[in-house]
């Protein structure tokens, strides 16, 4: 409910204003925002050649490409003049994202299609786990820990072997494996959710753990500041693993306060201390290593993990070949399975994911995505916050919405300020540590049909902006 209500709310308030801008005289056309591509130019508008000033109508002419740029500073967008069949061309700023047309298109082609075929191979693999047996003695060993963090889920269900691998995959950066697993568990877990149109408290805990980002191969991060030409591109690792890992930490006492979770439980305590205990020796361990052994580390060990995990599966299966033929099936059949399951999930999340990215593609072109940073950037400057910071918040604020769009002005960030700069760096933990919230809720939630997210929403935000203020004090102590 709350996530439509919003979802809404973004949509209308873009269309209002683009309508109220084109009707009083804003310079830009509606073209762009239903039909233009991300980084294209803006056409402005289009004149005749004696419509347009003295001195760029002589100037147009004398070029020998018939073209001309008027510079503008920093803060305003190079304007151009094109001149070609009779009329010139008028262009300024670039596309911030694809238009409506457009993303309904790179939607399916560069997002659900992908997704679908991730989804295939891994709840092939996922089916091939239960039927061997390996998600029920996954569930046995971890159930004493989870039955305190989900009191409602019963022993040894198998949505905790599913949350496991979920949150073993976000932990190694396997983006590709975490999602088919996290639908997995949200299926599983609403089996026994007693009512079926609104999140359980375990949902809710589930994927507000997800959101939070835990994560310790941040090799995408690494791989872009590598491109930016950062002297050391692993020196973010250290303060994305503190910040993602605090966000966790907030995440569960946030829920487990709103669903009177005892603290005090022993296994719980244990489980959490084990879990400090391994970051903190993977952290030790990076930490030693020289930048080549650090790239190195980072860019092989999730690789290897995931080709660990496919072969384990795989030898398993053929081991427990038994436990197929008294099932009635064979390992392949049951791959089979699994798979028309996973491209099943594709097909249903698909609306649930275009409709929130139209409205985010909305939100950016329509311009009310850049005043709203640039209030809160003012509002922080005001607040004596030094201006390398709020240069980083347009990462922290896209990041909930979109990770591509985030992506971009983070890759802008480091262009322009400098890998190395405390606003690269900033740039970078912000988009390493924090989820894109709207698309994770409207995936996860779409794929089993829950229209009542209830406090899951407004607490994964709120986790958000612990997860921004954490990475401003960690960045600032840190460079």
């Amino acid at each position: 409910m709350v996530l439509s209500r919003f979802w809404l709310t973004i949509f209308i308030s873009s269309i209002v204003f683009v309508v109220i801008s084109l009707f009083t005289g804003n310079s830009y056309t509606i073209d762009f925002i239903l039909n233009g591509k991300k980084d294209d130019p803006i056409l402005l508008s289009e004149k005749y050649i004696n419509q347009v000033p003295v001195f760029i109508k002589d100037s147009i002419k004398n070029a020998p490409d018939q073209t001309m740029i008027i510079n503008r500073d920093t803060i305003n967008a190079d304007t151009t003049y094109v001149y070609k069949n009779k009329t010139v061309k008028i262009y300024s700023g670039v596309q911030k994202s694809d238009g409506l047309l457009p993303t309904c298109k790179s939607t399916l082609l560069d997002l659900i299609i992908p997704l679908i075929a991730y989804l295939a191979f891994f709840c092939g693999l996922m089916e091939l786990l239960i039927i061997s047996g390996a998600t029920e003695k996954l569930a046995r060993v971890l159930s004493p820990v989870f039955v305190k963090v989900f009191p409602s889920i019963p022993k040894n269900h198998p949505s905790i072997s599913y949350m496991t691998l979920n949150f073993a995959a976000n932990f190694l950066g396997l983006d590709s494996a975490a999602t088919p697993f996290g639908l997995k568990a949200m299926e599983s877990l609403q089996e026994i959710n007693p009512d079926k149109d609104k999140a359980s408290d375990a949902q809710i805990m589930f994927m507000c753990l997800h959101a939070s980002g835990l994560t310790l191969i941040a090799t995408s991060i690494i791989g872009y500041r590598a491109a930016a030409n950062a002297t050391n591109p692993a020196d973010v690792m250290l303060p994305c693993i503190i910040t993602s890992f605090i966000g966790t930490i907030a995440a569960f006492l946030i829920v487990g306060i709103k669903q009177k979770i005892n603290f005090k439980s022993a296994s719980l305590v244990i489980g959490l201390m084990t879990l400090i205990a391994a970051i903190v020796g993977l952290l030790m361990y990076v930490n030693h290593l020289d930048l080549i052994g650090k790239n190195y580390f980072t860019s092989n060990l999730s690789a290897l993990i995931l080709v660990g995990i496919i072969a384990f599966t795989l030898i398993l299966s053929f081991i427990k070949e038994k436990k197929f033929t008294e099932a009635n099936t064979t390992v392949y059949e049951t791959f089979v399975s699994g798979a028309n399951n996973g491209v099943k999930t594709g097909v249903t999340i698909f609306p649930y994911v275009l409709g929130m990215l139209v409205a985010i593609s909305l939100f950016r072109n329509s311009s009310l995505f850049e005043i709203i940073s640039e209030w809160i950037a003012y509002g922080f400057s005001n607040l004596g916050v030094s201006k390398e910071i709020t240069d980083a918040l347009p990462v922290a604020l896209l990041r909930p919405f979109s990770s591509a769009g985030s992506r971009g002005f983070l890759i802008d960030s480091m262009n322009t300020f400098g890998a190395d700069s405390l606003t690269g760096r900033l740039s970078s933990i912000f988009q390493c540590s924090a989820e894109s919230t709207f698309y994770v809720i409207a995936v996860y939630f779409g794929s089993v049909n829950i229209k009542n997210t209830r406090y899951a929403l407004s607490t994964m935000l709120l986790v958000d902006l612990i997860c921004v203020i954490t990475a401003i004090l960690v960045a600032s102590w840190f460079f």
